[in-house]
């Protein structure tokens, strides 16, 4: 049988509800050594986190994330808090020996991740960075043909990720909800947001960026903060692109922004090979679109895979329904549930470690350094 883990929840937005849909989820469907248990929700407005905590079956409230760290029956603590809360939380629960399960990006500068790397490494306690998307099964795919070989030398890696919620100079910032427009509490904007997520993935397929040169833009340079009620400088990005080499000697072309009009989260990536290329689609995130060139050359094109046979080739979805049913967004993160629990029954962290998101977070602040210079920036 299962062995319990307590989950203690710090925060209970948009993914406090991502990650206690997981929790309750991965049980049903992974036989796994480990089984979730919902046992703490904390935020400070009491009424709120208590209607979150009877929503989604979490067994207590607490006001204070100190206090939810010292209780003795939580095992892990999971971070859903602005960024710049990750590198104090994350640091206390690992002086408490907690497991720690931290929102992206990992902190607000690689100054900060250093601190908490070494801390986690220190304590010597699992831990994992909501990268999610690595987990969504096509995207697993694309990296196991990549390992395989099937593209061979790479060339080119481009990806995008594009919203428009953010174009009304109307929209305030700061404060709940909107605290990803306050580079106070975000640290940055579109980069350590959405391109974060892209720098990720890119690394998980592609190896590490060497160097970067990028630009930024802030189309709206006031916004009314909703916590002092002043006009006041927005200090995040709104768009940003840059251009990389990869270690591999690839090179990579990344844009991201939240003035694509009509655009609400369009997330792709393409990759190209010597002998294939690669490329997905977030709105069809169930679909991997391949190309290799030593198809027949009468039948040679691309082809579109459906990614839900349960032959064992197509990662996950064993678990899931019949092939051709798709699932979709959140079971990525029912799948990192899933690795982590694997992983932390063998006192293990499961990709991506802090280590490894500390290495997205170098990017970023490479990213943002040379858009500050207008000149080409080293990572590291």
């Amino acid at each position: 049988m299962a062995k319990p883990l307590n989950i203690g929840m710090i925060g209970y937005g948009f993914m406090g509800r991502a990650h206690s849909n997981a929790y309750n989820r991965v049980s049903n469907f992974f036989d796994l050594p480990l089984r979730p248990v919902l046992k703490a929700a904390c935020a400070r407005n009491a009424a709120a986190v208590q209607a979150f905590a009877d929503r989604w079956g979490y067994e207590s409230i607490e006001t204070d994330w100190r206090r939810l760290i010292e209780r003795p029956d939580i095992d892990a603590v999971d971070i859903c808090v602005p960024n710049n809360l990750h590198r104090e939380i994350a640091l206390a629960a690992a002086a408490a020996g907690k497991m720690i399960l931290c929102e992206k990006p990992l902190a607000m500068n690689s100054a900060e991740g250093e601190e908490m790397c070494q801390a986690v490494e220190r304590a010597g306690v699992p831990n994992t960075v909501w990268y999610n998307y690595r987990r969504v099964p096509a995207v697993t795919l694309a990296k196991r043909l990549i390992d395989e070989g099937r593209l061979g030398r790479i060339f080119h890696y481009r990806a995008n990720f594009l919203q428009d919620w953010t174009i009304s100079e109307d929209l305030p910032q700061g404060g709940a909800g909107l605290w990803r427009l306050d580079a106070a509490a975000a640290g940055s904007g579109v980069t350590g947001d959405l391109l974060a997520h892209c720098i990720d993935t890119a690394i998980w397929l592609n190896g590490r960026i060497s160097d970067v040169g990028a630009m930024t833009e802030t189309f709206v340079k006031q916004r009314m903060h909703n916590l002092t009620g002043q006009v006041e400088p927005v200090g995040i990005d709104d768009a940003c692109a840059f251009l990389c080499h990869f270690q591999n000697g690839s090179l990579g072309l990344f844009e991201s922004t939240r003035y694509a009009r009509g655009h609400k989260a369009l997330y792709t990536f393409e990759i190209n090979g010597e002998h294939g290329s690669l490329k997905w689609d977030l709105h069809d995130l169930h679909r991997l679109e391949f190309f290799d060139h030593g198809d027949e050359g009468r039948l040679r094109g691309w082809r579109s895979i459906h990614v839900t046979d349960h032959s064992g080739d197509h990662p996950y979805m064993d678990k899931w329904w019949v092939p051709g049913l798709q699932i979709g967004y959140e079971h990525s993160f029912v799948h990192q549930v899933a690795d982590f629990l694997e992983a932390a029954a063998r006192g293990e962290s499961a990709a991506p470690t802090f280590r490894d998101a500390l290495e997205t977070q170098q990017v970023c602040d490479a990213v943002l350094r040379s858009a500050s210079e207008r000149q080409w920036a080293t990572v590291g």
